[in-house]
């Protein structure tokens, strides 16, 4: 679709995104629009006098691009308000009313435009494939690497077998207190280790007197059980026994995550002086969980929405590599994947974490995708801020979304962890001040799309991806 075939647009904003080409005419054809900002690109070419056509125009900004020749005659009524018209950073254009202080075009001038004019284009448009070509392959490479199966462990070539209720109650020395590393909403986890297997485990155990808890079982292991992917965390095998009072047990057996949760790194004062995490290090987790959601959006036969996204379910290995866990609270989206209402579960049922809670689950709107993006985006701005959504700081009036989304970009610095503005010589020797805080910005800005208010305002998973991805590439990556 194009944007010129969209007639009702009245803003176009596209500046700072490295467009390059020349700005199209059919932009003079949309009349409902009142502002076209293409600043700061690379656009080349002449401004076309057909922008003069689009009745309702109120503001043009071209600044800071490579356009060349006279400026048309057609947009004098855009020029009857000069604050309405920025056309600086251009050199090479001309004329115009004399307010705009363009040097007057020439005959001679513009024959020299039209010889030099093609020789520029045809070098930018070989230095635009080059360009674009080495980014798609960069882009595809990194994706391909970030989506690789794991291989199969033993137990999953088997069919992930069951194990007893005895091994189990073995490896973690009878859940003694000393094994336990934490506990979640459907039941205790368990740190242990197998006889016949190297690296140590994690045990679920589902407490099945809560109400749901059976269920968590079935839709954790359903969930995690037909998937593989890097950012996930890892089935081992399952129980469903009984045990020594013969009472029903289940359990899940996962690969032990020897960093821990993000919530502890982010938030753990006694590890605070150990685990502070880098720029680098958070925008890397970022990336990571945003490939898990992109995974389980739209890389399974069914969409699953997780429902329960928030620090303490981002578990990270040893080379601080994040994997999404808990799917106690995952639900299949069935049919196709336009995520109509039909096919989506009734948010009324789930319940999820306060604060990371999408606000129209509130309303009992369907279980979607864009809740998961919801949650995933009040995750990024409290690795930005170092703050829960439920910090005392926060009421009805001021959310934490509303907090970072006031402050950016001039008081960005204000709002960011303590942790972000400590040198980190071995991480980020190649940054100077202005672009750790453009990537600061960036981060922000990421966080803020991603929990908008509205479902349908914010971003896509794998434009999260995109924008994440580039930000490596800026700090150096």
């Amino acid at each position: 679709m194009e944007l010129s075939n969209c007639i009702n647009i009245k803003v176009i904003n596209l500046g700072f995104n490295q467009l390059i080409g020349r700005i199209p005419t059919r932009f003079g054809s949309m009349m409902q629009l009142i502002e076209l900002k293409l600043s700061a690109n690379n656009l080349v070419g002449t401004i076309p006098s057909s922008l003069g056509n689009a009745s309702s125009l109120q503001w043009l900004s071209l600044t800071q691009n490579h356009l060349e020749g006279s400026i048309p005659d057609s947009l004098e009524r855009v020029f009857s308000n000069v604050s309405a018209i920025s056309l600086t950073g251009n050199k090479n254009l001309c004329g115009g009313i004399p307010q705009l202080k363009f040097p007057p075009c020439s005959k001679v001038l513009a024959k020299k435009h039209k010889r030099s004019l093609k020789k520029k284009l045809i070098l930018i448009s070989v230095i635009g494939v080059v360009l674009i070509s080495f980014i798609v392959f960069i882009i595809f490479y990194f994706l391909s690497r970030k989506t690789k199966m794991l291989p199969s462990s033993p137990s999953s070539q088997k069919g992930n077998l069951m194990i007893t209720y005895r091994e189990l109650h073995e490896a973690t020395n009878g859940f003694s207190s000393s094994n336990l590393v934490g506990t979640g909403s459907f039941g205790s986890v368990y740190k242990g280790s197998l006889l016949n297997f190297e690296k140590p485990i994690v045990v679920k155990v589902l407490n099945l007197k809560t109400c749901g808890g059976a269920k968590s079982f079935k839709a954790e292991r359903e969930a995690l059980g037909k998937m593989k992917h890097r950012n996930l965390v890892k089935i081992l095998t399952c129980c469903s026994s009984v045990d020594y009072k013969g009472e029903e047990f289940k359990a899940i057996v996962f690969e032990f995550m020897p960093k821990g949760s993000l919530e502890k790194l982010l938030h753990d004062k006694e590890g605070s002086g150990i685990h502070n995490l880098s720029l680098r290090q958070r925008v890397d987790i970022a990336l990571d969980v945003a490939h898990a959601l992109n995974y389980l959006h739209n890389g399974t036969e069914q969409a699953i929405v997780h429902c329960d996204i928030k620090p303490s379910n981002v578990l990270l290995d040893d080379d601080i590599v994040a994997h999404l866990g808990d799917f106690g609270l995952a639900r299949l989206i069935l049919g196709t994947r336009d995520h109509s209402s039909k096919d989506q579960v009734n948010s009324s049922t789930i319940k999820g974490s306060i604060g990371y809670v999408p606000p129209e689950y509130g309303a009992g709107v369907p279980v979607s995708p864009q809740g998961d993006v919801y949650s995933f985006g009040i995750l990024l701005l409290e690795m930005l801020t170092g703050k829960r959504p439920t910090d005392n700081m926060f009421s009805q009036n001021l959310s934490l979304h509303k907090f970072c989304k006031m402050k950016i970009p001039v008081e960005i610095l204000e709002i960011v962890d303590s942790h972000l503005l400590m040198p980190f010589p071995k991480d980020q020797t190649l940054m100077t001040e202005k672009n750790i805080k453009e990537c600061l910005v960036m981060f922000a800005e990421i966080g803020v799309a991603c929990s908008e208010e509205f479902a349908t305002h914010r971003v896509l998973t794998k434009d999260v991806i995109v924008k994440l991805f580039l930000q490596n590439m800026i700090m150096g990556r």
